[in-house]
């Protein structure tokens, strides 16, 4: 024991105590600090001494039941207490828990201690709600505390607690090996010796990866259990197989090159005529444009053929290959022609029209043909209806429309609209216009109407792998009964690239090209229920019930917008002689959705026909020039309430044929050409995104 006065704010205090040590004489005054040390007093009377605890009777304490504070009696010290310079003091003092503030220092404003209203408070270990694993076992968070550790039947999982079991016969993969759940749980893992896949195990490759085998690109199997072709790369389009990624590389590679009419592999496919009207000289021909800086080399082989050439950058080549009779002549049936298409590879990038036939001044039209990395398996067909010769009633012919593969064992499905459930049954096509029918690489299926009746249009061509498809017609009036008949088509695009919006304006007159060629137009709706307007009104707005409908546009030489709700395809067909429009016989063409207009253009006008015209549909503020010279406006002619203006160019016959379009702002362009009675009338180009 020793004697040790008491401070605090640094004022000596009355009172003197022996304390057993510093904690205890704190603890007299309230300081939470002096935590655990004792109060000793001395009772003059009976010379005795006792300690009090010092946290329990100088805290204020709240009652769990109640939130009204209470604090605890003070302790009163009696009797003569003796300081340390012998003096004597005989009043009494109040402990210091007393909560008169001129006695207590806890109270008084002036004195800097700790006040003994204030709850010491031990922080919660966890958030309730909370899981650990410890092992298999779960330890939740109950009221700010960790439980006892709990079992877990199949094992603990970090931050989600008990695992349920796993499904019978699951497959999961654990440091390269299989473990497969049986009973609830998992097996220890197997190894395997390859790869492991989730919900698969050991496989022998991972599904979808790829490699190279010398100019294959080879690719693993869903199942993983070994790789499968995936891509000849095709040299002769300079495609080699790119070992650091397993797939076919090169400017021709299908993933390098654009959903447009810009490609390095197209069929060329003759269709039906009237072969009554080619004579010797009226060649079935193609056209490669080049649109590259470089030489590119193309290759055609097909009916026979194996021809090899080069077309110099930025220059076009023609190119005449042999009827297929079986396809050309005749009037039917639907049949399967084998190997009958001409397939054309290139080098590079380049643009193909087919010409049934290119010099001609008799029956003829021409396509413009899409590279087969734009096919899908969807199109839908644009005809016109059978036809018999007003001067000779023997004299008919049929509407068609041919399907072309590109793959082996490709299941080619038709669907005919109301009009298409007559032709000439054959080669797996009924009479009622449908059927299934496989094809392979380079095959030709052509589809016919009856010589009493049918009309192709609208019917859909679905196939589970790519297909190109055709269609028009072996020699028909437009409008029937105006002379005289030409032969229609025209490449239909996927269905997949049809839109909702669309621009039509006719053609030019044949020599009096200021004034417009009559034309016809079909409206096709692809999805039922479609309901199609015209902008500037014509008196044409209707609801298409079904998929394959259409409504007829009379002859006219209406500019205008066509809006629908739904996906629709767009055909225009050129009127006879007779019509009084001039001198050219029917031709076909597509009008292109807006979706798909472009700012650049390749075309190619065969510099040996009499005169070769470009129609330019363009936004209002567009500027348009063609070879190298700006369109003026002065050309144009803006179609009442619409965003659009439109413009003929007639293209210059020197050189070879090949002309650059060129806009500020996304245009379409529509090539024709006139030769005596004979006429053709294809797209200029466009894109082909999907939609």
């Amino acid at each position: 024991m020793f004697d040790l006065p008491c401070f605090v704010s640094g004022k000596r205090m009355v009172a003197r105590a022996q304390l057993t040590s510093l904690a205890g004489c704190l603890a007299v005054f309230g300081l939470t600090a002096c935590n655990g040390g004792g109060e000793t007093t001395t009772d003059t009377a009976t010379g005795t001494t006792s300690e009090t605890e010092s946290e329990s009777d100088t805290r204020t304490t709240v009652d769990p039941t109640t939130t009204t504070p209470t604090t605890s009696t003070p302790t009163t010290i009696t009797g003569t207490q003796t300081d340390s310079m012998g003096s004597t003091e005989s009043e009494s003092e109040t402990d210091p828990t007393d909560t008169d503030p001129t006695t207590d220092p806890t109270t008084d404003p002036t004195t800097d201690g700790p006040t003994t209203s204030e709850s010491e408070t031990t922080p919660p270990e966890c958030n309730d709600g909370e899981m650990m694993c410890e092992g298999d076992d779960l330890i939740t968070c109950v009221e700010g505390s960790w439980s006892d550790p709990a079992p877990c039947e199949f094992g603990c999982v970090e931050g989600q607690g008990c695992a349920e079991p796993c499904v019978e016969g699951e497959v999961m993969c654990v440091d390269g090996g299989a473990s497969e759940c049986v009973n609830g749980e998992f097996t220890e893992p197997t190894p395997c010796s390859d790869a492991c896949v989730d919900d698969l195990g050991c496989v022998a490759c991972i599904p979808g990866a790829s490699k190279c085998e010398g100019d294959n690109s080879m690719v693993c199997d869903d199942e993983g259990e070994g790789y499968v072709l995936a891509e000849v790369c095709d040299g002769v389009q300079g495609v080699f197989c790119n070992e650091d990624a397993g797939v076919c590389d090169g400017e021709c590679a299908p993933g390098n090159l654009q959903l447009d009419y810009l490609g390095c592999e197209y069929y060329a496919t003759v269709t039906q005529q009237q072969d009554s009207g080619i004579q010797g000289t009226d060649f079935f021909s193609i056209t490669v444009a080049n649109s590259s800086d470089e030489e590119t080399n193309v290759k055609i082989e097909g009916n026979g053929v194996d021809i090899g050439f080069t077309v110099a950058p930025n220059s076009v080549k023609r190119q005449i290959l042999p009827w297929v009779n079986a396809l050309y002549k005749g009037t039917g049936p639907s049949k399967v022609v084998e190997n009958a298409a001409y397939h054309i590879r290139a080098d590079h990038p380049v643009t193909v029209n087919q010409y049934s036939p290119i010099d001609a001044d008799v029956t003829n039209d021409a396509s413009l043909l899409l590279p087969v990395n734009a096919w899908t398996g969807s199109a839908m067909v644009a005809s016109f209806p059978y036809w018999i010769n007003q001067l000779n009633p023997n004299l008919r012919t049929p509407g068609f429309y041919a399907v072309v593969a590109s793959q082996d064992e490709t299941t080619v499905q038709l669907h005919p609209s109301a009009t298409g459930n007559m032709v000439q049954a054959g080669g797996g096509v009924a009479a009622d216009g449908t059927g299934e029918v496989t094809l392979n690489r380079g095959d030709v299926l052509q589809v016919v109407t009856t010589l009493e009746a049918g009309d192709l249009t609208g019917t859909q061509v679905e196939a589970d792998k790519p297909v190109m498809v055709i269609s028009g017609h072996s020699c028909t009036e437009v409008p029937q009964m105006t002379l005289a008949c030409d032969h229609l088509e025209e490449v239909m695009p996927p269905t997949e690239s049809l839109s909702t919006t669309y621009v039509v304006m006719p053609p030019v007159q044949t020599p009096n090209n200021a004034a417009f060629h009559g034309e016809v137009v079909r409206v096709i709706a692809s999805e039922p229920e479609t309901t199609v307007t015209f902008v500037p009104d014509i008196g044409q707005d209707i609801v298409l019930e079904n998929a394959g409908d259409f409504v007829e546009v009379p002859v006219g030489t209406d500019r205008y917008v066509v809006d629908a709700d739904k996906k629709i395809l767009v055909a225009q067909y050129m009127v006879g002689a007779q019509g009084g429009f001039g001198q050219s016989d029917p031709s076909m063409a597509l009008a292109v959705a807006t979706g798909q207009y472009r700012t650049d253009f390749l075309i190619h006008a065969p510099p040996t026909w009499a005169a070769n015209y470009a129609n330019l549909i363009a936004p209002l503020e567009a500027t348009v020039e063609v070879d190298g010279d700006t369109v003026p406006e002065s050309e144009f002619t803006a179609i009442p309430e619409t965003d659009y203006k439109t413009a003929t160019v007639l293209l210059s016959n020197e050189g070879d044929g090949n002309h650059r379009i060129g806009s500020d702002e996304k245009i379409t362009v529509g090539v024709y050409g006139a030769q005596s009675f004979g006429s053709y009338w294809i797209v200029g180009g466009l894109d082909l995104k999907h939609f």
